[in-house]
């Protein structure tokens, strides 16, 4: 058994192994509402950067997760995924096999009839994977998210993204425009009635250039991208088995930040309404509604692919559309996730991700 398999089954058997937006039974990655010897995010907690770009493996579980709609010079569309994760087996950090750190990548290109899926394991503790906050560098292997010159005291106003899987990679560059942005209150984001939450921040404000090699054809690219930053150590309640999540632009210039998160009761939503400048108005908890208006079969399952999302109070009520209803991650623990339109009240494109499916 190789070293890649060995970390596998280690991930598996810990029910660790679970991409950060994607729940099971007994809520996120069998978290529940339970934190053991974790930290726990509090409220009034002040974010410091750049120092929280990097990890805090005192938390149980966090990520780094870029989105990214992009277009070719003919209007050919792109979308385009890197996400490196890590849980922990326990709250601190160790030399070699002893580090309880486990790692976890995921990188994707979508188009209108194709999907590309690839990932990749590591162990803590051997240098196969990690991030660094200053000057920012994430690796999983040859994967990397990198701080580029000029990246601005905050370390992530210009980075580099790259990716490589079978048949797909992809070279970005992503300027911010705009500032960092703190989700729910000051960063402090709940996820539940009963008061699971996560600090939440994201960088809604890049543009991008750069390509995408798609089967030995290399494509020049241009467009937007959406980074967030998420760490917590029981993030859903015992009941939420799955969610749907929006990061969505509108050609105005305002972004939306949206998700839902499916329990017994019907669902606790949150959002965020955020200016061209980057000042964010965090909705009250109930302001967001989702409907399905459409489900198409993806590989045995149904899911709902096309969704009517309104936020009455801003006057806010589109539809959106996948580029490619078959935009399934067919990782360790599947899940949805692809680039959208939507139009309505509003036009611009986003990205939309599902779990517990």
């Amino acid at each position: 058994m190789n070293v890649r398999r060995i970390v596998a089954s280690l991930l598996t058997a810990t029910l660790l192994l679970v991409p950060p937006k994607a729940a099971i039974p007994q809520g996120f990655a069998g978290l529940g509402s339970t934190a053991d010897s974790f930290a726990i995010p509090r409220p009034g907690g002040r974010l410091a950067f750049p120092a929280d770009h990097g990890p805090h493996p005192d938390f149980r579980i966090e990520w780094w997760y870029a989105t990214a709609n992009l277009q070719a010079e003919d209007g050919t569309a792109f979308g385009v995924q890197w996400t490196l994760f890590r849980s922990a087996l326990a709250p601190r950090t160790d030399s070699g096999w002893l580090d309880p750190q486990i790692w976890m990548g995921h990188a994707a290109i979508t188009t209108k009839d194709k999907h590309f899926v690839a990932e990749r394991l590591a162990r803590g503790g051997v240098g196969q994977a990690g991030v660094a906050a200053e000057p920012f560098f994430a690796w999983i292997d040859d994967w990397e998210m990198k701080g580029l010159p000029h990246s601005g005291a905050n370390q992530l106003d210009k980075v580099s993204l790259h990716a490589t899987g079978k048949d797909f990679s992809y070279t970005l560059e992503l300027s911010a425009t705009g500032p960092l942005v703190l989700q729910g209150d000051q960063g402090y984001s709940v996820k539940s009635a009963e008061g699971q939450a996560s600090y939440y921040y994201s960088q809604p404000f890049y543009e991008v250039s750069g390509s995408v090699d798609i089967d030995g054809k290399t494509v020049r690219v241009r467009g937007k991208a959406w980074l967030d930053r998420e760490w917590s150590s029981q993030p859903l309640a015992k009941d939420q088995t799955g969610w749907e999540w929006f990061s969505l632009h509108l050609n105005s210039g305002e972004k939306v930040m949206a998700f839902r998160l499916r329990d017994a009761r019907g669902g606790y939503t949150s959002a965020n309404w955020i200016s061209p400048e980057g000042k964010p108005t965090p909705l009250p908890v109930g302001s967001l509604q989702i409907t399905p208006v459409r489900i198409a079969r993806v590989g045995n399952k149904d899911i709902p692919v096309a969704w009517r999302v309104q936020i009455p109070a801003r006057g806010f009520d589109v539809t959106s559309r996948p580029l490619n209803d078959q935009a399934w991650m067919a990782t360790t623990t599947p899940y949805w996730e692809g680039p959208v339109t939507f139009e309505g009240s509003a036009k611009g494109l986003g990205y939309l991700e599902m779990t517990g499916y």
